[in-house]
């Protein structure tokens, strides 16, 4: 094939400078070799390409015929490359992502403001699912990045065999977060209320006493309290399971009950009062969230920017 394309440029290149000695010039190559490689594709077609003159060549009807899709052959590579070049020069791309709609929100939202700023012609798509679904595109190969769990979150996460899904993943640190017990002041005194007078109030009890919420057990938050739950050996009487942390957040603020959530998303809320921290004896390992992408396979050169740019970016977590 790459043999037959050279004897096509050549043929091409003739055609249109109607001279042999002109091709010659173009291609830096000999006018003997431009004229064997004429008499090679004239051979190879079983037609004679070329009327030869003193004033040069001219096509015969089926050099013309042959010159008319060559030609439109040339033209879409030239403009293929035009194409390509005007991409590179753009940073043209697509970058597909993942991540829940909590860390969506919270967490990848603030970092594509600055990024898209910087790189306005990389296409940006999102998916808004949970950590294992955004773990299984990342397998399947159907998204480059994904915002999930560390390697703590995934230690008891559905996998093949014995083996993690991060054992099939690079992981690059993001932020380190921290869960925790968040309710009303106006809840917790309304429970005072509910409680014998005798009963000490410490924050198991309350747990006990407390309607608790918290997010749906597929959720991979969900089941890392879970964990922490059972090996505090801590439980409610009532319980309320949502799918959004903001969710949890707006009941919680409506005296609903007491919400798991996870610090850095209530600052605010904690800061003005609206919500109050729910002191634990032992507190909620803290973890890591960060972006994945498969091991197998190149990087594409838009996740390549968007690693680089998070790495060097201004308002990352230390």
């Amino acid at each position: 094939m790459e043999q037959n394309f050279n004897l096509y440029h050549i043929f091409y290149t003739v055609a249109k400078c109607r001279n042999i000695s002109g091709a010659a010039r173009e291609l830096f190559i000999s006018q003997p070799a431009i004229s064997k490689a004429i008499a090679r594709l004239e051979q190879n077609l079983g037609s004679t390409l070329f009327l030869r003159s003193s004033r040069g060549v001219k096509l015969t009807e089926a050099g013309e015929l042959l010159y008319s899709q060559v030609e439109r052959a040339f033209l879409a590579i030239a403009q293929g490359e035009k194409q390509l070049l005007q991409m590179q020069k753009l940073g043209v791309g697509h970058l597909s992502l993942g991540a829940s709609a909590t860390l969506c929100k919270y967490v990848l939202l603030p970092i594509l403001q600055p990024f898209v700023r910087q790189n306005p012609h990389i296409q940006i798509s999102i998916s808004c699912q949970s950590s294992y679904e955004t773990i299984e595109a990342l397998e399947k190969g159907s998204i480059d990045i994904g915002l999930i769990g560390g390697p703590d979150s995934l230690r008891h996460a559905p996998s093949e065999g014995s083996s993690s899904p991060m054992d099939r993943l690079s992981f690059l640190p993001a932020m380190e977060i921290q869960d925790i017990f968040v309710t009303t002041r106006s809840y917790l005194d309304h429970l005072k209320e509910r409680i014998p007078a005798d009963t000490h109030l410490s924050s198991r009890t309350v747990i006990a006493e407390s309607t608790l919420m918290l997010l749906n057990k597929e959720n991979m938050t969900r089941q890392y309290v879970d964990r922490y739950l059972s090996q505090e050996n801590l439980s409610a009487s009532r319980m309320i399971e949502v799918t959004s942390m903001d969710l949890l957040i707006e009941f919680a603020k409506i005296d609903l009950g007491i919400a798991c959530v996870i610090r850095d998303f209530v600052r605010e809320e904690l800061s003005s009062g609206k919500l109050v921290q729910l002191k634990m004896p032992v507190s909620i390992p803290r973890r890591q969230i960060g972006f994945a992408w498969a091991r197998s396979g190149a990087i594409p050169e838009p996740a390549r920017k968007f690693l680089s740019f998070f790495e060097a970016w201004e308002g990352r977590t230390p």
